[in-house]
C-alpha cells in the first residue's frame, strides 16, 4: 500500500519519504513504529479516560519453525495495540519464565514439527511448563492457536499440549483452542477476533475492526495470496549420469520485483497438480472442462480448482472421515504414496464434484531454502530442488512441486513465489566461526552462506559437513566448494558418501571422527547449523554432537545435554529441518 497526497494529510515531499521508508522496514521495525505513533497520538486521550477504562494487558508468545506463527503473532500484536491494549510480544524461547505467573492474558501461537514435537525456539519453554517448576496460574487467562498439517498423525500436538498443561496449572480459557491446517489464515483470524472481543468485552475500550486498522504494507509484500511470478533463467540437473537421484539447481529472476531476502530465508513456490492426475480425476467425476464449482465464495472452473487450488495427493484421516470411508481399511501404510483418484477407485466411490471440492484441503505452497546471497546477486534467487520419486505398482510417481519443476517447468517459464523469513537461521558476525552440516539438498542454504561471506570478505572460519550417496555422481556444487576452499572462503570440508563403500558412512560419522577438532571449534564460539531431514539425519547429527561434547569435555550424559542446551539458548545451535 502506498500513500499519495490526495489520501493523506502529508505534503508531496513527506509522502515521497514515507513511501521510500516503509518497504525497507523489517516487521519488527514496523511494529515498533506503529506502537510509537499510537503512543504519541493517544497519550492525551488516555489520560482523560483513565477512570472509565480498565487497563488490559496481554502477552503474545509464538513458537515458529518456518515463520508462520511469528507472522501471525506480529499481525495480532499490532491489532491489539490499535485497540489500546497494553501488549508485549516474544518468541517462547525468549520469554523470561519468571514473568509467567504475573501474566494476565496469555496468547500462544505455535506450530508443531516432526513427530508432535515443539518448534526449536519453543522447546525450553515447553519443557519448563511441563516440569515441576511450573507455577500455578489461577490468575492467568489464556488462548492457544495451533498451526499444523493434517497429513501428520500428531496434528497440532504442541498446541494441544500447551492447552492441556495451562488448564492443569489453573489458567482459564479465553476461548477454545483452534487447530489450523496448512491453509490457516481464515481460521486463525476468526480465532483472534474471538479472543480480542472477549478481552475488550467489559473493558470500556471501543473496538476498531481490522479493516479500519492501519496496515503497514507495500506493493512488494508478496505472499501466498499475492505471489510474484519469477522467470526461470536456468535449470540444471546437478547429478551426473548413473545417479539414483535428480537434483535441480534453479535460478529465478527477481529483477525489478522489489523482493529482498536474507541468507537463511526460504522461498515459497505455489505448485500445480500433475496434468495427468487432474485428467484422471475429471474422468472419474465425469466432468467436462466447462464445468464450474463454488470455491471461496466464487464460481470457478472445476479444472482450474483441481489444477491450482486443491491438494490431490494427501489422504488424511480428516478426508477419510468426510468421505465416510474406513480409516482401518485405508490405513496409513495403504495411503502412503497414493492420491485421491486411487482412493475413489479403490472404494468405487462416485462423488459429486462440488462435494469433492468441499472435502479436499487447499494445495499447500512448498518451501525451499534459498541457495544464493541477495548481496552477491540481488537480481536473482537460486534454489536446490530434489526430485521426490517413487514407484507404486508399475507406475512412476513424483512429488507435486519437485515433479512440476523437474518435468514441466522450462527456461523462460514463470513460477509464482513469495519469501518466507527465517530469523532463526541467520549468519553470525563475519568474524565468528560457523559449522554447517547438511545432506543432499540440505546444503542449499550453505551455498548462500558462503556466497555472502565471500561478498563481505568475512574472516570467520567455516567448516562444511556434506553427505550424499556417491562422490562421482552426487557431489552437489562440487566445483564451487573446491573454489571456495582454494580462495579461503571455506576453511574446511568434510565429506560423507554413504554408498561408495560397503559400510555406510554419514555426516554424523565424520563429526565423530573429527571429535577433538569439532569440540575445539565449539569451545572457541562456533555456531552450528543443521539443514535437512528432521526425522533421521538431524536427530542422528544432534546425538553425535552430544557424544562429542561428552567425550571431549569429559562430561556425563546430563552435563553434555546441558552444554548442548546452552548452545541452543544462546542461538549457537540452529536448525532448518523438514
Amino acid at each position: 500500500m502506498s500513500l499519495n497526497v490526495k489520501n493523506s494529510p502529508f505534503s508531496q515531499d513527506q509522502v515521497r519519504l514515507i513511501n521510500e521508508l516503509l518497504p525497507k522496514l523489517s516487521a519488527e521495525q514496523k511494529i515498533w513504529l506503529n506502537g510509537f505513533l499510537s503512543g504519541t497520538s493517544f497519550v492525551a486521550e488516555v489520560e482523560q479516560v483513565t477512570n472509565e477504562i480498565k487497563t488490559i494487558q496481554a502477552t503474545v508468545l509464538y513458537g515458529s519453525q518456518t515463520g508462520n506463527a511469528k507472522k501471525l503473532a506480529e499481525k495480532y500484536f499490532m491489532e491489539l495495540q490499535q485497540n489500546n491494549i497494553q501488549v508485549e510480544i516474544a518468541s517462547l524461547g525468549d520469554f523470561p519464565t519468571k514473568k509467567l505467573k504475573k501474566t494476565e492474558n496469555l496468547l500462544i501461537i505455535t506450530s508443531t514439527q516432526g513427530e508432535g514435537e515443539a518448534p526449536d525456539q519453543a522447546k525450553s519453554f515447553y519443557d519448563y511448563l511441563h516440569s515441576a517448576r511450573a507455577p500455578k496460574l489461577e490468575n492467568t487467562n489464556y488462548a492457544v492457536l495451533g498451526l499444523g498439517d493434517t497429513s501428520y498423525d500428531l496434528f497440532c500436538q504442541t498446541a494441544i499440549d500447551f492447552d492441556q498443561r495451562l488448564f492443569e496449572l489453573g489458567a482459564k480459557k479465553i476461548v477454545e483452542r483452534q487447530n489450523c491446517d496448512l491453509d490457516y489464515e481464515e481460521d486463525a483470524d476468526q480465532w483472534f477476533q474471538s479472543v480480542q472481543s472477549a478481552l475488550l468485552k467489559n473493558s470500556g475500550i471501543s473496538f476498531e475492526s481490522p479493516k479500519e486498522a492501519a496496515q503497514f504494507t507495500s506493493e512488494n509484500d508478496y505472499s501466498k495470496t499475492k505471489p510474484y511470478y519469477a522467470k526461470v533463467l536456468e535449470k540444471i540437473n546437478l547429478n551426473m549420469t548413473g545417479s539414483n537421484k535428480e537434483t535441480y539447481h534453479v535460478e529465478l529472476s527477481i529483477e525489478d520485483s522489489g523482493i529482498q531476502f536474507e541468507v537463511g530465508d526460504c522461498v515459497g513456490i505455489l505448485p500445480q497438480n500433475n496434468a495427468k492426475l487432474v485428467s484422471e480425476l475429471m474422468q472419474w467425476l465425469q466432468a467436462k472442462e466447462v464445468d464450474s464449482v463454488q470455491f471461496k465464495n466464487e464460481e470457478i472452473a472445476l479444472i482450474d480448482v483441481l489444477t491450482n487450488q486443491l491438494d490431490l495427493t494427501t489422504l488424511s484421516n480428516a478426508i477419510l472421515e468426510k468421505l465416510e470411508v474406513s480409516e482401518e481399511k485405508y490405513d496409513k501404510e495403504w495411503r502412503r504414496g497414493r492420491n485421491i483418484v486411487d482412493l475413489l477407485r479403490a472404494e468405487n466411490l462416485k462423488i459429486d464434484a462440488q462435494k469433492l471440492v468441499d472435502t479436499l484441503r487447499k494445495l499447500p505452497a512448498r518451501l525451499y531454502s534459498i541457495a544464493s546471497s541477495y548481496e552477491a546477486n540481488p537480481e536473482e534467487l537460486h534454489i536446490t530442488v530434489g526430485l521426490v520419486q517413487y514407484e507404486l505398482g508399475d507406475e512412476d510417481r513424483f512429488g507435486v512441486t519437485s515433479g512440476m519443476i523437474a518435468h514441466s517447468i522450462e527456461i523462460g517459464d514463470e513460477l509464482p513465489i513469495f519469501i518466507q523469513k527465517n530469523d532463526d537461521f541467520r549468519l553470525p558476525a563475519d568474524d565468528e566461526k560457523i559449522i554447517m552440516i547438511g545432506a543432499g539438498t540440505g546444503v542449499a542454504p550453505y551455498r548462500a552462506f558462503i556466497e555472502q561471506r565471500e561478498e563481505t570478505a568475512a574472516n570467520g572460519e567455516s567448516w562444511l559437513f556434506f553427505g550424499e550417496q556417491h562422490f562421482v555422481t552426487d557431489f552437489l556444487y562440487q566445483v564451487e566448494w573446491q573454489r571456495h576452499l582454494r580462495e579461503g572462503n571455506l576453511s574446511k570440508l568434510s565429506l560423507a558418501f554413504s554408498r561408495d563403500q560397503e559400510e555406510k558412512i554419514y555426516v554424523q560419522h565424520r563429526i565423530e571422527e573429527s571429535s577433538e577438532e569439532f569440540f575445539n571449534w565449539l569451545e572457541n564460539g562456533a555456531f552450528v547449523y543443521i539443514c535437512g531431514d528432521e526425522k533421521h539425519m538431524a536427530k542422528d547429527v544432534e546425538q553425535a554432537i552430544k557424544m562429542v561434547i561428552a567425550n571431549e569435555g569429559n562430561l556425563d550424559e546430563f552435563a553434555a545435554a546441558a552444554y548442548l542446551n546452552d548452545l541452543k539458548n544462546n542461538k549457537r545451535f540452529l536448525r532448518d529441518v523438514y
